[in-house]
C-alpha cells in the first residue's frame, strides 16, 4: 500500500541497465515526482513486486551479526546509501558493481533504487491509531534486479508520420530478487535485519547474497523440506512410510 503515488515519500529512482556481458549501457537518477504518472506507476509497481509472496519462501529475513553491524563492510556500504537518500554517487557505484560482479543471471538487467521515509502513525495506549501524528520515521530503500528481455514485433502507431508500422523494443520484466534495508519490525527500523524478496523460492541467488550481505541466509522452503525429509527418514529408517509422514505432517499443521 505504502508504494503508491499518493502515499508514498520517495526521493529519487535511479538505477542501471545492465547488458550480458556485465558492462552498464546507461545509468539514471531521476526524482519521482519528475516522472509523468503513467512511468511513475510503472516503477512503483516495480518495487512494489520485491516486497510481495509468502514469508519464508519468496520473502526471507537476513540477519546481520553484531560485529557487522559495527564494523562490517556490507553493513556500512547499506547503511551509508540508506543515510545519505541514495545521494552519493562513490556509494550507489560501489553498490552497483558489486551486484554486477556477483549477480549470475542470464541475459540484460535493470538495477533499480529508490529510498522512501515512512512517517510512522502513532498509536496511543487506547489503540486507535492516529493517523496524522508520527513518533518515528522509517527510512529505508529498496532494490531490485529485474530482466529485460526483448518484445514481440507488433505493428505500432506512429503519430508524426501517421501510419502504422512494425515495432519492437525491450520490456522490463517483474523483479527476479530484491530486498528492503533495514527491515521494518515492531513498527520500526531494525538495522540487524533485511528482507530479501526471490521470485522463485527454490532459486535464491546465493552469490548475490554472499556480496551484498556476507550472511548466510535460513534454508529455503525447498531445503527445509528436504532437510526435514531426511532427518526423518535418517530417524526412522525402515518406519519411515507414507501413512508416518502424512500423521506428523498433520500434527504439525
Amino acid at each position: 500500500r505504502r508504494l503508491n503515488p499518493d502515499k508514498n515519500a520517495v526521493t529519487c529512482i535511479r538505477g542501471c541497465y545492465v547488458n550480458e556481458k556485465r558492462e552498464i549501457v546507461s545509468a539514471f537518477n531521476r526524482p519521482l515526482i519528475s516522472l509523468p504518472q503513467e512511468e511513475m506507476e510503472k516503477y512503483l509497481a516495480l518495487l512494489r513486486r520485491s516486497l510481495t509472496g509468502i514469508p519464508g519462501k519468496n520473502l526471507i529475513e537476513i540477519e546481520f551479526r553484531p560485529d557487522q553491524v559495527m564494523d562490517g563492510e556490507q553493513h556500512h556500504l547499506l547503511s551509508a546509501m540508506r543515510n545519505t537518500q541514495l545521494k552519493v554517487e562513490e556509494g550507489v557505484q560501489a553498490f552497483y558493481q558489486k551486484v554486477i560482479d556477483s549477480l549470475e543471471m542470464e541475459g540484460n538487467y535493470l538495477l533499480l533504487l529508490a529510498s522512501d521515509a515512512y512517517d510512522v502513525p502513532f498509536h496511543p495506549k487506547d489503540e486507535m491509531k492516529v493517523d496524522d501524528a508520527s513518533e518515528e520515521v522509517f527510512n529505508y530503500f529498496l532494490c531490485c534486479v529485474c530482466p529485460v528481455k526483448d518484445s514481440k514485433v507488433e505493428l505500432g502507431y506512429f503519430p508524426g508520420e501517421n501510419e502504422f508500422h512494425s515495432r519492437a523494443g525491450q520490456v522490463v520484466a517483474p523483479p527476479e530478487l530484491g530486498f528492503l534495508f533495514p527491515a521494518f519490525d515492531g513498527r520500526a527500523a531494525n538495522l540487524y535485519n533485511a528482507l530479501f524478496y526471490s521470485k522463485k523460492a527454490d532459486q535464491i541467488h546465493q552469490e548475490f547474497i554472499d556480496a551484498v550481505f556476507h550472511t548466510e541466509p535460513p534454508m529455503s522452503a525447498a531445503e527445509q523440506k528436504e532437510a526435514f525429509q531426511s532427518a526423518l527418514r535418517e530417524g526412522l529408517g525402515d518406519a519411515c512410510t507414507v501413512e508416518v509422514v502424512q500423521a506428523i505432517h498433520e500434527r504439525l499443521l
